[in-house]
Protein backbone atom coordinates (compact mmCIF):
# COMPACT_ATOMS: atom_id res chain seq x y z
CA UNK A 1 0.00 0.00 0.00
CA UNK A 2 1.50 3.09 -1.33
CA UNK A 3 1.67 6.06 1.77
CA UNK A 4 -0.70 9.18 0.81
CA UNK A 5 2.54 11.17 0.25
CA UNK A 6 3.33 8.78 -3.09
CA UNK A 7 -0.55 8.77 -4.03
CA UNK A 8 0.02 13.10 -4.15
CA UNK A 9 2.88 12.88 -5.89
CA UNK A 10 1.44 10.23 -8.64
CA UNK A 11 -1.67 12.61 -9.02
CA UNK A 12 0.13 15.45 -9.62
CA UNK A 13 2.65 14.12 -12.12
CA UNK A 14 -0.18 12.23 -14.11
CA UNK A 15 -2.13 15.68 -14.47
CA UNK A 16 0.71 17.67 -15.50
CA UNK A 17 0.66 17.71 -19.33
CA UNK A 18 -2.86 18.91 -18.92
CA UNK A 19 -1.84 21.85 -16.86
CA UNK A 20 0.43 23.43 -19.20
CA UNK A 21 -2.11 22.35 -22.05
CA UNK A 22 -4.35 24.65 -20.02
CA UNK A 23 -2.42 27.47 -19.57
CA UNK A 24 -0.75 27.38 -23.38
CA UNK A 25 -3.74 28.24 -25.07
CA UNK A 26 -4.84 31.50 -23.18
CA UNK A 27 -1.40 32.91 -23.68
CA UNK A 28 -1.96 31.94 -27.75
CA UNK A 29 -4.85 33.95 -27.59
CA UNK A 30 -3.36 36.78 -25.39
CA UNK A 31 -1.15 37.02 -28.07
CA UNK A 32 -3.18 36.93 -30.94
CA UNK A 33 -5.17 39.70 -28.80
CA UNK A 34 -2.63 42.16 -29.10
CA UNK A 35 -1.92 41.48 -32.77
CA UNK A 36 -5.46 41.94 -33.89
CA UNK A 37 -6.28 45.28 -31.39
CA UNK A 38 -3.43 46.75 -34.11
CA UNK A 39 -5.83 45.85 -37.13
CA UNK A 40 -7.21 48.88 -38.46
CA UNK A 41 -10.65 47.84 -38.94
CA UNK A 42 -14.18 48.33 -37.81
CA UNK A 43 -15.37 45.11 -35.53
CA UNK A 44 -18.34 46.85 -34.81
CA UNK A 45 -19.89 46.25 -38.21
CA UNK A 46 -19.25 42.98 -38.22
CA UNK A 47 -21.84 41.52 -36.08
CA UNK A 48 -24.62 44.93 -35.97
CA UNK A 49 -27.26 43.01 -35.22
CA UNK A 50 -25.52 41.89 -31.47
CA UNK A 51 -25.49 45.61 -30.14
CA UNK A 52 -29.34 46.10 -29.48
CA UNK A 53 -29.34 43.05 -27.84
CA UNK A 54 -26.42 43.21 -25.96
CA UNK A 55 -27.34 46.61 -24.44
CA UNK A 56 -30.77 45.10 -23.55
CA UNK A 57 -28.32 42.43 -21.97
CA UNK A 58 -26.88 44.99 -19.87
CA UNK A 59 -23.44 43.73 -21.88
CA UNK A 60 -21.20 46.00 -24.24
CA UNK A 61 -22.17 47.01 -27.39
CA UNK A 62 -21.31 44.22 -29.86
CA UNK A 63 -18.64 46.90 -31.64
CA UNK A 64 -16.04 45.89 -28.47
CA UNK A 65 -15.02 42.20 -29.14
CA UNK A 66 -15.71 40.91 -25.52
CA UNK A 67 -19.05 40.26 -24.00
CA UNK A 68 -18.17 41.75 -20.40
CA UNK A 69 -16.31 44.86 -21.02
CA UNK A 70 -15.77 46.98 -18.00
CA UNK A 71 -17.43 50.15 -18.18
CA UNK A 72 -14.71 51.94 -16.58
CA UNK A 73 -12.45 55.21 -16.62
CA UNK A 74 -8.01 54.91 -17.66
CA UNK A 75 -5.40 53.70 -16.15
CA UNK A 76 -4.23 57.39 -14.79
CA UNK A 77 -8.72 57.43 -13.28
CA UNK A 78 -9.97 54.65 -12.42
CA UNK A 79 -13.17 54.34 -11.12
CA UNK A 80 -13.51 53.74 -7.43
CA UNK A 81 -16.40 52.67 -4.81
CA UNK A 82 -17.34 51.81 -1.81
CA UNK A 83 -20.22 50.05 -1.26
CA UNK A 84 -21.72 49.44 2.96
CA UNK A 85 -24.06 46.70 3.55
CA UNK A 86 -25.47 46.60 6.84
CA UNK A 87 -27.75 44.05 8.66
CA UNK A 88 -30.02 43.45 11.91
CA UNK A 89 -31.47 40.11 12.49
CA UNK A 90 -33.23 38.52 14.61
CA UNK A 91 -34.48 34.72 14.88
CA UNK A 92 -37.53 35.22 17.15
CA UNK A 93 -38.71 32.03 17.00
CA UNK A 94 -36.94 28.11 17.54
CA UNK A 95 -33.58 27.72 16.06
CA UNK A 96 -31.57 26.16 13.15
CA UNK A 97 -27.71 24.84 12.71
CA UNK A 98 -27.13 24.29 9.24
CA UNK A 99 -29.21 21.71 7.04
CA UNK A 100 -28.99 17.92 7.39
CA UNK A 101 -26.27 16.97 5.21
CA UNK A 102 -24.80 20.23 4.57
CA UNK A 103 -22.46 21.16 7.75
CA UNK A 104 -19.41 22.08 5.31
CA UNK A 105 -21.86 24.86 4.04
CA UNK A 106 -20.33 28.06 6.29
CA UNK A 107 -16.84 26.75 6.15
CA UNK A 108 -14.71 28.18 3.48
CA UNK A 109 -11.35 27.29 3.03
CA UNK A 110 -8.91 27.66 6.00
CA UNK A 111 -10.42 30.88 6.58
CA UNK A 112 -13.37 29.62 8.73
CA UNK A 113 -15.33 33.04 8.28
CA UNK A 114 -18.82 32.20 8.67
CA UNK A 115 -21.91 34.18 6.76
CA UNK A 116 -25.00 33.28 8.72
CA UNK A 117 -26.69 36.00 10.50
CA UNK A 118 -26.16 36.41 14.24
CA UNK A 119 -28.87 38.39 16.47
CA UNK A 120 -28.50 41.67 16.50
CA UNK A 121 -26.36 44.47 14.45
CA UNK A 122 -23.68 43.49 11.86
CA UNK A 123 -21.69 45.28 9.66
CA UNK A 124 -22.05 42.33 6.95
CA UNK A 125 -19.31 43.99 4.51
CA UNK A 126 -17.75 46.74 3.28
CA UNK A 127 -16.59 46.37 -0.83
CA UNK A 128 -14.33 48.45 -1.90
CA UNK A 129 -13.92 48.44 -5.88
CA UNK A 130 -11.52 49.47 -8.40
CA UNK A 131 -12.02 48.99 -12.46
CA UNK A 132 -10.11 50.87 -14.97
CA UNK A 133 -9.28 50.34 -18.96
CA UNK A 134 -5.95 49.76 -18.78
CA UNK A 135 -5.01 49.97 -22.51
CA UNK A 136 -5.79 48.72 -25.90
CA UNK A 137 -5.92 45.57 -24.99
CA UNK A 138 -7.19 44.84 -21.57
CA UNK A 139 -9.60 45.94 -18.85
CA UNK A 140 -9.05 45.66 -15.20
CA UNK A 141 -11.04 44.63 -12.12
CA UNK A 142 -10.46 44.62 -8.26
CA UNK A 143 -12.93 44.51 -4.95
CA UNK A 144 -11.45 44.29 -1.71
CA UNK A 145 -13.90 43.13 0.91
CA UNK A 146 -14.13 43.47 4.92
CA UNK A 147 -16.10 41.46 6.25
CA UNK A 148 -17.32 42.54 9.48
CA UNK A 149 -14.90 45.08 11.01
CA UNK A 150 -11.76 42.99 10.88
CA UNK A 151 -11.24 40.50 7.99
CA UNK A 152 -10.21 41.43 4.71
CA UNK A 153 -10.91 39.42 1.45
CA UNK A 154 -9.49 39.79 -1.80
CA UNK A 155 -12.92 39.13 -3.22
CA UNK A 156 -11.76 39.71 -6.83
CA UNK A 157 -8.91 40.65 -8.80
CA UNK A 158 -8.98 39.66 -12.87
CA UNK A 159 -8.36 41.25 -16.19
CA UNK A 160 -10.43 40.71 -18.86
CA UNK A 161 -9.11 41.23 -22.76
CA UNK A 162 -10.84 43.76 -25.17
CA UNK A 163 -9.47 42.80 -28.25
CA UNK A 164 -9.66 39.16 -28.96
CA UNK A 165 -11.43 38.31 -32.64
CA UNK A 166 -14.20 36.31 -33.43
CA UNK A 167 -16.20 37.02 -30.13
CA UNK A 168 -13.68 35.56 -27.85
CA UNK A 169 -12.68 36.62 -24.86
CA UNK A 170 -10.09 35.76 -21.91
CA UNK A 171 -10.48 36.66 -17.82
CA UNK A 172 -7.70 35.96 -15.38
CA UNK A 173 -7.24 36.10 -11.83
CA UNK A 174 -9.23 35.83 -9.27
CA UNK A 175 -13.11 35.84 -10.04
CA UNK A 176 -16.37 34.52 -9.21
CA UNK A 177 -17.38 31.90 -11.86
CA UNK A 178 -20.05 32.19 -14.42
CA UNK A 179 -21.89 29.07 -13.71
CA UNK A 180 -25.57 29.36 -12.94
CA UNK A 181 -27.52 32.99 -12.86
CA UNK A 182 -26.64 34.23 -9.09
CA UNK A 183 -22.88 33.10 -8.61
CA UNK A 184 -21.29 36.26 -10.51
CA UNK A 185 -23.33 38.61 -7.94
CA UNK A 186 -22.11 40.31 -5.31
CA UNK A 187 -24.81 40.75 -2.36
CA UNK A 188 -25.42 44.50 -3.09
CA UNK A 189 -26.77 42.61 -6.31
CA UNK A 190 -29.06 40.14 -4.81
CA UNK A 191 -32.85 40.45 -4.31
CA UNK A 192 -32.79 39.24 -0.95
CA UNK A 193 -30.93 39.61 1.90
CA UNK A 194 -29.20 36.01 1.59
CA UNK A 195 -27.59 33.89 -0.76
CA UNK A 196 -29.70 30.93 -1.87
CA UNK A 197 -29.01 27.64 0.02
CA UNK A 198 -27.97 25.41 -2.94
CA UNK A 199 -25.62 28.27 -3.83
CA UNK A 200 -23.55 28.38 -0.41
CA UNK A 201 -24.08 25.27 0.42
CA UNK A 202 -22.68 23.30 -2.99
CA UNK A 203 -20.03 25.72 -3.83
CA UNK A 204 -19.45 28.05 -0.78
CA UNK A 205 -19.94 30.96 1.31
CA UNK A 206 -18.93 33.34 -1.59
CA UNK A 207 -20.59 30.85 -4.44
CA UNK A 208 -17.86 29.23 -6.52
CA UNK A 209 -15.11 31.78 -6.25
CA UNK A 210 -11.65 30.60 -7.36
CA UNK A 211 -8.12 31.63 -9.26
CA UNK A 212 -8.25 30.52 -12.44
CA UNK A 213 -8.72 31.76 -16.59
CA UNK A 214 -11.94 31.66 -18.30
CA UNK A 215 -12.27 31.59 -21.70
CA UNK A 216 -15.68 33.01 -23.56
CA UNK A 217 -17.66 32.88 -26.84
CA UNK A 218 -20.03 35.20 -27.72
CA UNK A 219 -21.92 33.41 -30.69
CA UNK A 220 -22.18 35.87 -34.27
CA UNK A 221 -26.18 34.77 -33.55
CA UNK A 222 -29.41 36.72 -33.86
CA UNK A 223 -30.09 36.14 -29.78
CA UNK A 224 -27.73 36.34 -27.23
CA UNK A 225 -25.78 32.86 -27.15
CA UNK A 226 -22.67 32.57 -24.92
CA UNK A 227 -20.27 29.61 -24.12
CA UNK A 228 -17.58 29.35 -21.90
CA UNK A 229 -14.98 27.26 -19.88
CA UNK A 230 -13.14 27.74 -17.07
CA UNK A 231 -9.55 26.30 -15.61
CA UNK A 232 -9.51 27.23 -11.84
CA UNK A 233 -7.32 25.88 -9.16
CA UNK A 234 -10.06 24.40 -7.13
CA UNK A 235 -9.82 25.48 -3.13
CA UNK A 236 -7.77 23.07 -0.95
CA UNK A 237 -10.78 22.35 1.66
CA UNK A 238 -13.56 23.00 -0.71
CA UNK A 239 -16.92 21.61 -1.84
CA UNK A 240 -15.32 20.35 -4.81
CA UNK A 241 -12.06 19.71 -4.62
CA UNK A 242 -10.07 18.41 -1.60
CA UNK A 243 -6.56 17.83 -1.44
CA UNK A 244 -3.16 18.20 0.51
CA UNK A 245 -0.81 18.57 -2.67
CA UNK A 246 -1.77 19.60 -5.84
CA UNK A 247 -0.34 21.94 -9.16
CA UNK A 248 -3.98 22.31 -10.70
CA UNK A 249 -5.84 23.45 -11.69
CA UNK A 250 -8.07 20.89 -10.04
CA UNK A 251 -11.46 22.31 -10.94
CA UNK A 252 -13.27 22.69 -14.96
CA UNK A 253 -16.07 23.97 -15.69
CA UNK A 254 -17.73 25.26 -18.41
CA UNK A 255 -21.46 27.28 -19.20
CA UNK A 256 -23.85 28.44 -21.57
CA UNK A 257 -26.25 30.91 -21.69
CA UNK A 258 -29.07 31.79 -24.53
CA UNK A 259 -31.18 34.74 -24.85
CA UNK A 260 -34.18 34.24 -27.30
CA UNK A 261 -36.02 37.37 -28.58
CA UNK A 262 -38.80 38.05 -26.58
CA UNK A 263 -39.96 41.35 -28.06
CA UNK A 264 -39.34 44.73 -26.04
CA UNK A 265 -41.28 44.42 -23.39
CA UNK A 266 -39.91 41.29 -22.36
CA UNK A 267 -36.61 39.09 -21.62
CA UNK A 268 -35.00 35.79 -20.58
CA UNK A 269 -31.95 33.97 -20.31
CA UNK A 270 -32.11 30.71 -20.14
CA UNK A 271 -28.54 28.47 -18.82
CA UNK A 272 -26.51 25.54 -18.30
CA UNK A 273 -23.59 24.43 -16.29
CA UNK A 274 -21.33 21.79 -15.19
CA UNK A 275 -17.90 21.52 -13.93
CA UNK A 276 -15.64 18.54 -12.85
CA UNK A 277 -13.37 18.48 -9.83
CA UNK A 278 -10.13 16.30 -10.34
CA UNK A 279 -8.98 15.56 -6.90
CA UNK A 280 -11.01 14.86 -3.55
CA UNK A 281 -9.13 13.38 -0.57
CA UNK A 282 -9.87 13.88 2.83
CA UNK A 283 -8.67 12.15 6.09
CA UNK A 284 -9.86 11.56 9.74
CA UNK A 285 -7.56 10.14 12.43
CA UNK A 286 -9.11 8.75 15.65
CA UNK A 287 -7.77 7.29 18.79
CA UNK A 288 -7.70 3.65 17.06
CA UNK A 289 -7.53 3.82 13.52
CA UNK A 290 -7.06 6.33 10.51
CA UNK A 291 -9.65 7.10 7.66
CA UNK A 292 -8.91 8.30 4.26
CA UNK A 293 -10.64 8.72 1.51
CA UNK A 294 -8.40 8.77 -1.96
CA UNK A 295 -8.46 9.44 -5.78
CA UNK A 296 -11.57 10.75 -5.54
CA UNK A 297 -13.25 13.37 -7.63
CA UNK A 298 -16.37 15.19 -7.86
CA UNK A 299 -19.11 16.85 -10.73
CA UNK A 300 -22.04 18.73 -10.92
CA UNK A 301 -24.65 19.84 -13.50
CA UNK A 302 -26.63 22.69 -13.35
CA UNK A 303 -30.07 24.35 -15.06
CA UNK A 304 -30.79 28.21 -14.32
CA UNK A 305 -33.14 30.42 -15.67
CA UNK A 306 -34.19 34.15 -15.51
CA UNK A 307 -37.15 36.30 -16.61
CA UNK A 308 -37.92 39.64 -17.29
CA UNK A 309 -40.74 41.80 -17.48
CA UNK A 310 -41.62 45.96 -18.03
CA UNK A 311 -44.20 46.94 -19.11
CA UNK A 312 -44.90 49.81 -21.37
CA UNK A 313 -44.72 53.04 -19.52
CA UNK A 314 -43.05 51.78 -16.28
CA UNK A 315 -41.83 54.32 -13.53
CA UNK A 316 -39.24 54.35 -11.27
CA UNK A 317 -39.92 50.28 -11.57
CA UNK A 318 -43.43 49.75 -10.76
CA UNK A 319 -44.89 47.29 -12.34
CA UNK A 320 -41.41 45.04 -13.51
CA UNK A 321 -41.45 41.26 -12.54
CA UNK A 322 -38.45 39.11 -12.55
CA UNK A 323 -39.12 35.61 -12.10
CA UNK A 324 -35.59 33.33 -11.18
CA UNK A 325 -35.03 29.98 -10.27
CA UNK A 326 -31.57 27.24 -10.16
CA UNK A 327 -31.23 23.67 -9.71
CA UNK A 328 -27.75 22.21 -9.19
CA UNK A 329 -26.70 18.44 -8.66
CA UNK A 330 -23.20 17.11 -7.31
CA UNK A 331 -21.90 14.03 -6.91
CA UNK A 332 -18.39 13.25 -4.75
CA UNK A 333 -16.48 9.52 -5.27
CA UNK A 334 -13.76 8.39 -3.58
CA UNK A 335 -11.48 5.11 -2.52
CA UNK A 336 -12.36 4.36 1.10
CA UNK A 337 -9.68 3.00 2.71
CA UNK A 338 -9.13 2.57 6.86
CA UNK A 339 -5.70 2.05 8.63
CA UNK A 340 -5.60 0.57 11.82
CA UNK A 341 -4.17 1.92 14.90
CA UNK A 342 -0.36 0.37 14.71
CA UNK A 343 1.77 3.18 13.31
CA UNK A 344 5.55 2.12 12.01
CA UNK A 345 8.49 4.29 13.20
CA UNK A 346 8.46 5.69 9.88
CA UNK A 347 5.06 7.26 10.65
CA UNK A 348 3.10 4.96 8.13
CA UNK A 349 -0.18 2.83 9.00
CA UNK A 350 -0.37 -1.00 9.06
CA UNK A 351 -2.86 -1.52 6.37
CA UNK A 352 -5.91 -3.27 8.62
CA UNK A 353 -10.01 -4.17 9.50
CA UNK A 354 -9.69 -1.23 12.35
CA UNK A 355 -13.07 -0.73 13.98
CA UNK A 356 -14.91 -0.42 10.57
CA UNK A 357 -17.53 -2.21 8.60
CA UNK A 358 -15.45 -5.36 6.68
CA UNK A 359 -16.98 -4.26 3.35
CA UNK A 360 -15.99 -0.38 4.01
CA UNK A 361 -12.21 -0.94 4.18
CA UNK A 362 -10.79 -0.84 0.40
CA UNK A 363 -13.91 0.47 -1.41
CA UNK A 364 -15.19 2.91 -3.81
CA UNK A 365 -17.91 5.02 -2.24
CA UNK A 366 -20.07 7.70 -3.65
CA UNK A 367 -22.47 10.19 -2.66
CA UNK A 368 -24.83 13.05 -4.11
CA UNK A 369 -26.50 16.03 -3.34
CA UNK A 370 -28.86 18.55 -4.90
CA UNK A 371 -30.51 21.86 -4.62
CA UNK A 372 -32.96 24.28 -6.14
CA UNK A 373 -34.82 28.13 -5.41
CA UNK A 374 -37.69 29.41 -7.23
CA UNK A 375 -38.21 33.38 -6.55
CA UNK A 376 -40.65 36.11 -7.77
CA UNK A 377 -39.52 39.84 -7.89
CA UNK A 378 -42.41 42.66 -8.55
CA UNK A 379 -42.52 46.30 -8.45
CA UNK A 380 -45.24 47.38 -6.38
CA UNK A 381 -44.72 51.00 -6.54
CA UNK A 382 -42.19 53.16 -7.47
CA UNK A 383 -38.88 52.54 -5.84
CA UNK A 384 -40.42 49.37 -4.11
CA UNK A 385 -40.19 46.17 -4.93
CA UNK A 386 -41.72 42.96 -3.15
CA UNK A 387 -40.84 39.46 -3.41
CA UNK A 388 -40.87 35.62 -2.61
CA UNK A 389 -39.06 32.87 -2.45
CA UNK A 390 -38.99 29.00 -1.75
CA UNK A 391 -35.60 26.61 -1.50
CA UNK A 392 -34.95 23.13 -0.84
CA UNK A 393 -31.97 21.21 -0.23
CA UNK A 394 -31.53 17.61 -1.11
CA UNK A 395 -34.64 17.48 -2.91
CA UNK A 396 -33.67 14.31 -5.12
CA UNK A 397 -30.54 13.27 -2.81
CA UNK A 398 -29.15 14.34 0.33
CA UNK A 399 -25.95 11.86 1.05
CA UNK A 400 -23.12 13.24 3.40
CA UNK A 401 -19.96 11.02 3.98
CA UNK A 402 -19.20 9.69 7.14
CA UNK A 403 -17.15 8.02 8.83
CA UNK A 404 -16.86 4.39 10.67
CA UNK A 405 -20.62 4.70 11.83
CA UNK A 406 -22.14 5.22 8.36
CA UNK A 407 -22.63 1.33 6.96
CA UNK A 408 -21.60 -0.36 3.92
CA UNK A 409 -22.27 2.59 2.40
CA UNK A 410 -20.19 5.25 3.86
CA UNK A 411 -22.44 7.55 3.73
CA UNK A 412 -25.75 8.71 5.86
CA UNK A 413 -28.54 9.60 4.19
CA UNK A 414 -30.46 12.99 5.17
CA UNK A 415 -33.97 14.32 4.91
CA UNK A 416 -34.96 17.89 2.51
CA UNK A 417 -34.48 20.40 4.10
CA UNK A 418 -36.82 24.17 3.29
CA UNK A 419 -36.88 28.08 3.83
CA UNK A 420 -39.12 30.35 2.51
CA UNK A 421 -38.84 33.78 2.44
CA UNK A 422 -40.93 37.06 1.47
CA UNK A 423 -38.67 40.63 1.00
CA UNK A 424 -39.58 44.05 0.67
CA UNK A 425 -37.54 46.59 -0.71
CA UNK A 426 -36.88 50.66 -1.03
CA UNK A 427 -34.90 52.06 -3.21
CA UNK A 428 -34.65 56.05 -2.51
CA UNK A 429 -32.57 56.48 -4.86
CA UNK A 430 -29.99 54.02 -7.34
CA UNK A 431 -27.47 54.30 -4.95
CA UNK A 432 -29.33 53.16 -1.75
CA UNK A 433 -31.83 51.17 -0.93
CA UNK A 434 -33.74 49.40 2.65
CA UNK A 435 -34.94 45.91 2.80
CA UNK A 436 -37.28 44.11 5.24
CA UNK A 437 -37.43 40.14 4.74
CA UNK A 438 -39.04 37.03 6.69
CA UNK A 439 -37.83 33.71 6.48
CA UNK A 440 -38.96 30.25 7.71
CA UNK A 441 -36.39 27.17 7.89
CA UNK A 442 -37.54 23.93 8.18
CA UNK A 443 -34.17 22.05 8.27
CA UNK A 444 -33.22 18.20 8.27
CA UNK A 445 -31.64 16.92 11.65
CA UNK A 446 -27.89 17.02 11.41
CA UNK A 447 -28.25 13.34 12.62
CA UNK A 448 -30.35 10.73 10.30
CA UNK A 449 -33.22 10.39 11.83
CA UNK A 450 -33.40 12.75 14.26
CA UNK A 451 -35.70 15.46 15.09
CA UNK A 452 -35.78 18.57 12.39
CA UNK A 453 -35.15 22.08 13.12
CA UNK A 454 -37.44 25.30 12.93
CA UNK A 455 -37.18 28.84 12.85
CA UNK A 456 -38.23 32.20 12.06
CA UNK A 457 -36.32 35.04 11.27
CA UNK A 458 -36.40 38.47 10.70
CA UNK A 459 -33.75 40.69 8.61
CA UNK A 460 -33.58 44.67 8.21
CA UNK A 461 -30.22 45.43 5.95
CA UNK A 462 -29.47 48.63 4.35
CA UNK A 463 -26.95 49.21 1.25
CA UNK A 464 -25.12 52.43 0.21
CA UNK A 465 -23.31 53.01 -2.55
CA UNK A 466 -20.32 55.93 -2.81
CA UNK A 467 -18.85 56.37 -6.31
CA UNK A 468 -19.41 55.04 -9.33
CA UNK A 469 -20.22 51.44 -10.09
CA UNK A 470 -19.60 49.59 -13.39
CA UNK A 471 -23.25 48.71 -15.01
CA UNK A 472 -24.00 44.94 -14.48
CA UNK A 473 -25.29 42.27 -16.67
CA UNK A 474 -28.62 41.37 -17.60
Amino acid sequence: MRSTDTLHRHATKRRWPLAVTLAAWPLALLTLSSAYAQMPQDRAASHPHLEAHQQHLGGAPAGRASSEQVGAGTLMNPLISVIFDGVYANEFSGHIDDPGGFEMGHDHGDNGHDHGFEDGFQLRETEFAFEATVDPYFDAFAMLVIEGTDTIDLEEAYFTTRALPWGLQIKGGRFLSNIGYINPFHPHDWDFVDRPLVSEHLFGDHGLQDTGIQVNWLAPTLTYLKFGVEALQGDDDGMLTKYGHSAGPNLMTAFAKWGPDLGFDHAAQLGLSAGYGTIWEDEERHSTDMELWEDGHSWFAGLDAVYKYTPPRSYQGAGQLTLQGEWFYREISADYIVYSHTERDDGSWRFGEGRGDPDNINSAVTWQQDGMYLQAVYGIAPRWRAGLRAEALGLLKNQSHNHRTAGPNCYDEFDTSYRYSAVVTHYPSEFSFVRGQLSYSDFAADEPGGPREDAWQFLVQYNLSLGVHGAHTF
